[in-house]
């Protein structure tokens, strides 16, 4: 497997890649790598020739209260795992080779990234959406890959791909998940054995908020029954449990006519997890 860790080396790859007339699918990371990401190189493989893998942990996503160094950072491990997917081209730049002396520039996007995990992390979805752009425009990809257990940060991509006018498109890939049905996260590892178990119960709440949408609830009272069930399941705090268009993440108020997502964020213990689950109107199929 190939590492760059420069723009420079990044750009000649792709050139020669593209001489050679072949695609290339953008799998943005930062590190940490589990099985969802592997699913998402996959992804990557099966829409494209080539893909260009980075690993970078971002610092302008956190805020000055979030311990940014305490993400984890391990770098040979990941590439182990990049091993099991096949040929990737690893990209690795350092803070300084993102954000040079004199970085003033942000890219920020109003409206979807508003409100949810907004409310909570400030200064979060600005910092998302100036690395990928950077990214995008680093790497020119054709496909670029995103999991939908970051279902807010995936539309915002989306929408700031689309006012931005950069050619690519944005694939999401579906929530990997545990047998038991917890999503994946390099997060589950901080969870004790109780917290891992009683945290189960944060993706059958959302399936069964879901199902009583469809089926005619109001989205306000089948959210409120939620929210008192994951805190009687020991989620606490609960950031939040909402049900929103699946597109333009606007609250939903009235009767289920186009797709939406019950979207929540909770913490059990030390640890802040967050997931969400497709409702389809009755009678659809999709998301």
């Amino acid at each position: 497997m190939t590492v760059v860790r420069t723009i420079a080396a990044l750009r000649a790859e792709v050139a020669a890649w593209r001489r050679r007339g072949e695609t290339l699918a953008l799998v943005p990371t930062m590190g940490a790598l589990h099985e969802g990401h592997l699913a998402l190189m996959r992804e990557g493989l099966r829409r494209a020739d080539r893909v260009v893998v980075s690993i970078f942990v971002n610092p302008t996503q956190f805020s000055p209260e979030e311990d940014l160094a305490r993400y984890p950072r391990q770098e040979a491990r990941d590439r182990d795992t990049l091993s099991k997917v096949g040929q990737c081209l690893l990209f690795a730049p350092t803070v300084a080779e993102m954000y040079p002396e004199g970085f003033s520039t942000r890219v920020s996007v109003a409206g979807v990234s508003e409100g949810l995990c907004g409310a909570f992390r400030p200064v979060h979805f600005c910092g998302v959406a100036t690395v990928v752009t950077k990214l995008l425009l680093q790497t020119l990809p054709d496909v670029a890959v995103f999991g939908e257990k970051d279902y807010q940060q995936l539309q915002v991509i989306r929408r700031l791909v689309t006012d931005l006018d950069i050619p690519v498109r944005v694939v999401g890939v579906p929530t990997v998940r545990e047998a038991d049905g917890l999503a994946l996260s390099s997060r589950n590892a901080s969870l004790s054995a109780p917290e891992r178990s009683r945290a189960t119960a944060l993706y059958q709440i959302l399936q069964e908020t879901s199902a009583a949408v469809t089926l005619g609830v109001a989205p306000n009272a089948a959210a409120a029954a939620a929210v008192d069930r994951l805190l009687a399941a020991g989620f606490t705090p609960l950031e939040y449990l909402e049900v929103r268009d699946a597109h333009t993440l606007a609250p939903l108020t009235g009767p289920l006519i186009r797709p939406a997502r019950v979207l929540a964020a909770a913490w059990m213990g030390r640890t802040r997890l967050i997931d969400n689950v497709a409702i389809e109107p009755p009678g659809t199929s999709g998301s």
